[in-house]
């Protein structure tokens, strides 16, 4: 998880809010095909754009692609003007749950205000493009159901549920005078909210993979190193055991998906892998020969350009983990330019960050920020087409089958119309004003084409 930022708290009034959902609702389009004239399309994985061709949405899959005329009876055609067509951009990591609420409203108030707080976040991210999120802890399992059923607008959601954490792991925030549970403590707020899972041992690591699965996670989220953001996890150390990590892996993998984790350094991660896992989020501190071993072994890494190294909202213990993290951010992302096999998506770790349009600004922010190390292909990639496989990974737990985060024929209509080339100029996506089409799966939520 990312760090706290000091920003205006936001405040909500019930018609504002009333309005603005209003305002992205679903484009009342006459029922039947809708094809796209005159566009470009970058197909989320090759460099060089489709130009001048037609595409054909059917219902929520695109089923034609051609440079020759096309027509569709009884549908609706949409002049694309020569703009470019795209995949809908994928964030890899986030967390719906936290982004409009401060640190102090996940520990101590009741969890309604976040709820509320986190539809208004859901809408804002799919109204910047970003059509599908894989949510790296939390209690999403009731806002993906109500964006999956029409209730509210919002990206589609791959949900981990708790982050599950050792005692004095990442999602251990205890104040010292409180007692763990297995001695009679209180259980701690983060678990009471389903947003945490504080476990030790096997037997626990088995229960709370499960329960996690019961309630309808995509994929399994692990902490198994330190963090910045903790108040009991000192950067360095190393969280759970070997068997600890097979058990929830076993656990996931009789259920047909996968395990992930949170971990910035060398020793956690190559531990992680040991056990079993699939994916790596962050990774800020890893060494060159853990990535080019988890370039062979296929293993994934969802990182983040975290290059804040100092911010006034964080405690002294704070700021000098996120120095470390910060100092560590430019040297992998080097390597990953040397490591054309490494199989890398980009997630924001959005996390306590209260404000309006959170959903918006952070999300731009760091695609302008990539822009340091790779080029806007490159950065369009990773936040696409690379994510389409890393999906899928959840198997029978994938809670939207089919291709994601790219352009073909028979994949997802999650799709975005920009203005301009954006291989070229990556402000035709992070410029929100550039996206003149939203469509998530085969549903137009923007339009200012026609």
């Amino acid at each position: 998880m990312t760090i706290m930022r000091q920003v205006i708290k936001r405040v909500v009034v019930g018609i504002l809010a009333f309005c603005s959902f209003a305002a992205v609702a679903q484009d009342d389009a006459p029922a039947g095909p809708i094809l796209f004239t005159n566009v470009d399309v970058f197909d989320g994985v090759n460099e060089k754009l489709m130009e001048n061709v037609n595409v054909v949405v059917t219902d929520n899959k695109i089923t034609q692609i051609s440079s020759e005329d096309l027509a569709v009876a009884g549908g609706r055609v949409i002049n694309g003007e020569g703009h470019t067509l795209m995949p809908g951009i994928i964030d890899a990591h986030t967390h719906l749950m936290f982004s409009g609420i401060t640190f102090p409203e996940v520990l101590f108030q009741r969890q309604s205000y976040g709820t509320i707080q986190s539809t208004l976040i859901a809408r804002d991210t799919l109204m910047n493009g970003v059509t599908t999120v894989r949510d790296m802890a939390g209690d999403v399992f009731g806002l993906k159901r109500a964006i999956d059923d029409g209730s509210i607008p919002g990206p589609r959601v791959y949900p981990s549920g708790a982050m599950i954490s050792q005692t004095s792991g990442h999602a251990d925030f205890r104040l010292p005078a409180q007692d763990n549970p297995m001695f009679g403590g209180a259980r701690p707020v983060p678990d009471q909210k389903g947003h945490g899972a504080q476990v030790d041992g096997v037997p626990q690591m088995l229960a709370v993979t499960r329960e996690q699965l019961r309630l309808g996670a995509s994929q399994i989220k692990l902490a198994v190193g330190g963090s910045v953001s903790g108040i009991n996890d000192p950067l360095d150390t190393t969280q759970f055991t070997l068997e600890e990590i097979q058990a929830a892996v076993a656990a996931a993998e009789n259920w047909g998906t996968y395990v992930t984790v949170h971990g910035y350094t060398t020793r956690a991660v190559n531990q992680a892998i040991d056990g079993g896992v699939k994916s790596i989020e962050h990774g800020q501190l890893l060494d060159k020969p853990t990535l080019e071993r988890m370039a062979k072994e296929g293993i994934w890494l969802s990182i983040q350009p975290f290059t804040l190294c100092h911010e006034d909202g964080l405690t002294d213990a704070q700021n000098a983990k996120q120095a470390i993290v910060c100092e560590g951010t430019g040297k992998v992302y080097e390597w990953i330019k040397q490591m054309p096999d490494l199989k890398v998506v980009h997630g924001t770790d959005i996390f306590i960050s209260p404000g309006p349009g959170i959903g918006v600004s952070e999300e731009v922010e760091q695609m302008e920020r990539l822009l340091k190390w790779f080029t806007p292909y490159e950065i369009l990639k990773m936040s696409t087409g690379n994510a389409t496989e890393l999906l899928q990974l959840s198997g029978p737990r994938n809670p939207y089958p089919g291709d994601l985060g790219v352009v073909k024929e028979g994949a997802l209509a999650d799709l975005l119309l920009v203005k301009g080339n954006p291989l070229e100029d990556i402000k035709a996506v992070s410029n929100r004003d550039n996206i003149k089409i939203i469509m998530k799966d085969g549903k137009i939520y923007k339009n200012t084409v026609n």
